[in-house]
């Protein structure tokens, strides 16, 4: 087989090639093969007649056709592995000669991952700030901790104060209409938790249980949901219920109800060594994402069009997983919010042209540091799924297929690590992302043994009245 390529505009290419003849007339033995089945021949059982009574009754063309359909997809896999591409979309065949007895010309025109002029990409420098645990985070985690294994008293007479946690049903309208995902049932929110609108809870102060309330809020002007920024809403609120914390002396016998620690002591050791460990993942989590990001932007690349519309389609569908969560269809929200698809996908082409140019440049990096990953981390990887799945590890594999996803992710994985240790860590001047990256990791929950009360964590309103 004989294959050359040409480059055009554009990213694409297009290969031509030139398959010798002795592989078509393979190909043309089994289209006959295939095609005698197919077709009634008067006086012959069906896929018994010779391949020339055959030719004669359909005619060789479609004999032909079929063999070059056996013979291209093949052919053409070849000449993209001869030739180093990487297509990113089907190929637009065009078949130049195909004979009996002659080599089968065709030529494959297809749009090609484009070339990535990398920059600098080693010694980057990032801020890496110490880790640093003080009294006064431990005192806040166990204040935390402390606010979780309250006990929850109902308070049958009396006003709700700021810390109770209330069980409201609420509807809000916008506009004087009612707007779909600003109403609830038997809704757990504790007051001054900021979980709703700013304004809402404070509202509810002073309420008394089946006293119905109407709550007015404006919401933020950089509101994530583009349809209520600004606006004022009405909510109707019935106030179901009242419970009341009593909270435990954080003593030697808070540390036994809540940990497997002996002692407070111990309990406060305990806390320490887990907010160093979150607050060190935390740490390198934002030095990885700085360091992809410096090494992206010093990056020269033509996105192609189809790979930016295809990672446009990726988002669309997670936000549809995610609207079903909460009952949501992708037109209600589009209906909702006052958009168009074409909106939409305008909004998420910013993203997805930097998803794609990442992608683009953690693979040339790999291919420049000759980073693959080895039968060792495939294995490694395959077994740590196993685990999280509990299946056995060749039941994953299977699953798994050719492993070329497995493959891909574990390749990224490597040059961003790359990346990372060939950076050069400097500390921040000033509190900027790293630093405020370490205040959240104090804010981080390192007791695994912590459960989690509905006090401590309403769940999510189906709608825009939580605050993100």
């Amino acid at each position: 087989m004989k294959a050359a390529v040409e480059k055009l505009e554009n990213h694409q290419v297009v290969l031509e090639v030139e398959v010798e003849a002795s592989r078509v007339e393979k190909a043309l033995n089994q289209a006959y093969r295939r095609l005698v089945k197919e077709v009634n021949i008067p006086g012959f059982r069906k896929g018994k007649a010779p391949r020339f009574i055959l030719e004669q009754f359909i005619g060789k063309e479609p004999i032909l056709n079929e063999a070059a359909e056996i013979v291209i997809p093949p052919a053409y896999e070849e000449a993209v592995a001869e030739h180093q591409l990487e297509p990113i979309d089907r190929p637009e065949v065009e078949i130049v000669k195909v004979e009996e007895g002659e080599p089968l010309v065709f030529k494959a025109r297809v749009e090609v991952k484009p070339e990535v002029q990398l920059g600098p990409y080693t010694g980057l420098e990032v801020e890496r700030p110490e880790v640093k645990i003080t009294e006064a985070d431990i005192d806040a985690y166990l204040k935390r901790l402390q606010e979780r294994y309250a006990e929850l008293e109902v308070v049958e007479d009396g006003p709700a104060v700021a810390g109770d946690i209330v069980t409201i049903d609420f509807k809000g309208t916008v506009d004087g209409q009612p707007y779909q995902g600003l109403e609830g049932n038997n809704y757990p929110l504790e007051l001054g938790s900021g979980t709703f609108v700013p304004g809402f809870e404070e509202q509810l102060v002073g309420g008394r249980v089946d006293e119905e309330r109407t709550v007015t809020v404006t919401f933020p002007s950089d509101y994530h949901e583009e349809n209520l920024a600004g606006k004022e809403a009405v909510f109707q609120v019935t106030i179901r219920g009242i419970k009341r914390k009593k909270l435990a002396p954080i003593d030697d016998e808070f540390a036994k109800d809540v940990s497997e620690c002996e002692t407070l002591a111990d309990l406060r050791q305990d806390v320490r060594k887990r907010l160093e460990e979150s607050q060190q993942q935390q740490i390198g989590n934002a030095v990885r994402e700085a360091v992809v990001t410096k090494a992206v932007d010093a990056a020269t690349v033509d996105l192609p069009e189809v790979m930016v519309q295809r990672q446009i389609d990726s988002r669309i569908r997670e936000l549809e997983r995610n609207l079903q969560a909460r009952k949501v269809t992708l037109e209600e929200f589009l209906k909702n919010t006052d958009r168009t698809m074409d909106d939409l996908r305008k909004e998420f082409r910013p993203g997805a042209e930097r998803d794609v140019k990442t992608e683009l440049v953690l693979e040339a990096i790999a291919k420049a540091e000759n980073i693959q990953p080895s039968q060792e981390e495939i294995d490694a990887e395959i077994e740590r799924m196993a685990k999280i799945f509990r299946q056995d590890a060749d039941v994953v594999r299977k699953n798994l297929g050719d492993l070329s996803v497995l493959k891909y992710d574990i390749m990224v994985k490597k040059a961003i690590d790359f990346l990372v240790e060939h950076s050069k860590p400097v500390q921040p001047a000033a509190k900027g992302v790293a630093a405020e990256t370490v205040e959240a990791a104090k804010a981080t929950e390192p007791l695994e043994a912590v459960e989690t009360s509905a006090a401590a964590e309403p769940s999510e309103v189906a709608g825009a009245t939580t605050a993100e």
